[in-house]
């Protein structure tokens, strides 16, 4: 049977105390989806992996060995999710960087969420607990998550399915675990990502596929207003895909929508062809 997690290649569950990781936050993650075995769009995660290494000045562990050790905790998974942990190790108190490091790896397979279903139209609120704005670490998986701890904490409520995060200023980012679409008038437009927020692969995947099939898609600002006045709204990530915003307060929306209709069926499609 497959180990359900490998830290440094050894099955394990526990990190070192001393870890940068643990201490500081000092590392990236990646959360990728298994289908048959396989962990989906290995190489934007890998990319992914490799440019927040370097923006960190963290050393990124052969692609070779993470997909070895990737492969070994999938083997005879129909469906799981996989999470990739890079820290910068060890390395004593203070937040000085030791200098050389030695990275930890942890990499640990998880089941498949119940609720992870394409296409299950979801309702979501607003969030009042703001994103942290720092443009060098805007884009980035990094460790720290505490702003969306924060924001999940708000509510407790079963018919809520997630929450919209914006800037201090107001401005609408992403949701608590996945990134956001709207649309309209036959366009795809998704907030920037230059001052807060996640570079999702799946955003990325769509971006380039919508472009791909001739649909126009703006990354620019997206004020509240605009969000409210959207023909459909539409989150994703890697594990669910997409899912159409049913509501949002008290405003109301068909999903899913025909254009998210029409992405997200596509989309499964590319996931299909990604486990053949």
């Amino acid at each position: 049977m497959s180990p359900d997690s490998l830290i440094d290649g050894v099955p394990e569950t526990r990190l070192a105390l001393a870890d940068r990781g643990l201490q500081y936050g000092d590392g990236v993650f990646e959360t990728l989806a298994v289908r048959a075995g396989r962990p989906e769009f290995w190489e934007p995660h890998l990319s992914r992996l490799a440019a927040g290494c370097e923006r960190l000045g963290l050393p990124l562990p052969g692609a070779g060995l993470l997909r070895q050790e990737a492969d070994r905790l999938c083997a005879a998974r129909d469906r799981a999710v996989l999470k990739i942990v890079l820290t910068r190790g060890c390395g004593g108190r203070g937040y000085r960087p030791p200098q050389p490091c030695t990275p930890t790896r942890a990499l640990s397979c998880h089941p498949w969420p119940a609720d992870a279903v394409p296409l299950a139209p979801v309702a979501v609120r607003w969030c009042a607990h703001p994103l942290s704005e720092n443009p060098r670490l805007a884009g980035l998986k990094h460790l720290n998550r505490l702003d969306q701890v924060l924001a999940r904490a708000e509510w407790d409520d079963p018919d809520l399915q997630e929450g919209l995060m914006c800037l201090p200023d107001g401005t609408p980012v992403e949701a608590t675990a996945a990134n956001l679409f709207l649309v309209r008038d036959g366009r795809l437009h998704t907030p920037r990502l230059d001052r807060a927020g996640i570079a999702g692969i799946v955003r990325g995947v769509l971006i380039g596929r919508a472009r791909q099939l001739g649909l126009e898609v703006l990354e620019a600002r997206v004020d509240r207003d605009e969000l409210l006045a959207a023909d459909e709204l539409f989150l994703c990530n890697s594990v669910y895909g997409l899912r159409p915003v049913r509501a949002l307060g008290e405003r109301r929306w068909p999903a899913p929508g025909p254009l998210t209709q029409y992405l997200a069926e596509d989309f499964e499609t590319l996931r299909r062809a990604e486990a053949a």
